[in-house]
């Protein structure tokens, strides 16, 4: 092998000329001619660089999946809250309806009961006549007859419009929600608590009683239960899909 010292100036400077060439040619600084040059020798800092670029994405992947969640958290915790105030305004909605149709039917009820002392007193009138004095009446006496029980039927008509109906009690089993028992009548034929006679009429609004009925009841028969009138009727309220029938 020719050392430095023994090349002519000529060999020298070929081989620079050459190394310049090599150089210019895309080679890398500080490789020698002719040698292989590695990957990392290529690009020095190049791996580093991807490893910072991949740690940067996955932060800011993760940063958009926390925001993500916080996101859908507060859109779930809205949601509720949105329900929430629905179902409260929709409870409120009924609670004022239901308030109003008791006002209503509470300020009825108190004109009603005032009017059903005039309605008894219109009964009262008719059934103290003497037994065949209508028959028996010039026709001043029977038109005034006929004008108290008109008028009777009109006050009723007027108070039913309103909510108000008349207690059927009569062979109805006995309620004392409804009635109000005044004696009782020995019957062993009749099932027991058997309203078998109406002292006074009773009348009710709604769910609400205005006046019980005042009854007589029996006693001493069988403890079977008597048939209510209708399927959803109550004791001793008259049934409206066969109040026409």
């Amino acid at each position: 092998m020719t050392s430095d010292t023994d090349k002519t100036p000529s060999e020298r400077q070929g081989e620079a000329t050459g190394a310049q060439a090599f150089f210019k040619g895309g080679g890398i600084a500080g490789a020698a001619p002719g040698e292989t040059v590695s990957p990392s020798a290529e690009a020095p800092g190049t791996e580093g660089e991807e490893t910072v670029s991949t740690w940067g994405g996955h932060e800011a992947a993760e940063a958009d999946r926390a925001r993500i969640a916080e996101l859908e958290a507060e859109n779930a915790d809205v949601k509720d809250r949105m329900l929430r105030l629905a179902a409260d305004m929709e409870n409120l909605r009924r609670r004022t309806e239901r308030e109003i149709k008791d006002a209503r039917q509470f300020a009825v009820a108190n004109f009603a009961r005032d009017m059903l002392s005039v309605s008894d007193n219109l009964d009262r009138a008719l059934q103290a006549l003497p037994e065949g004095a209508r028959e028996g009446g010039d026709a001043g006496f029977t038109a005034l007859v006929e004008g108290v029980e008109m008028t009777g039927r009109s006050m009723l008509s007027a108070m039913e419009r309103h909510g108000v109906k008349r207690l059927e009690p009569l062979n109805q089993r006995f309620d004392p929600n409804f009635h109000q028992a005044m004696f009782e009548v020995p019957n062993p034929e009749l099932p027991a608590n058997t309203v078998v006679q109406v002292v006074q009429e009773g009348y009710a609004i709604g769910e609400r009683v205005l006046r019980p009925a005042l009854v007589g009841v029996s006693k001493g028969g069988p403890k079977s239960a008597v048939p209510a009138s209708g399927p959803d009727t109550k004791p001793g309220v008259p049934d409206e899909s066969t109040k026409d029938a």
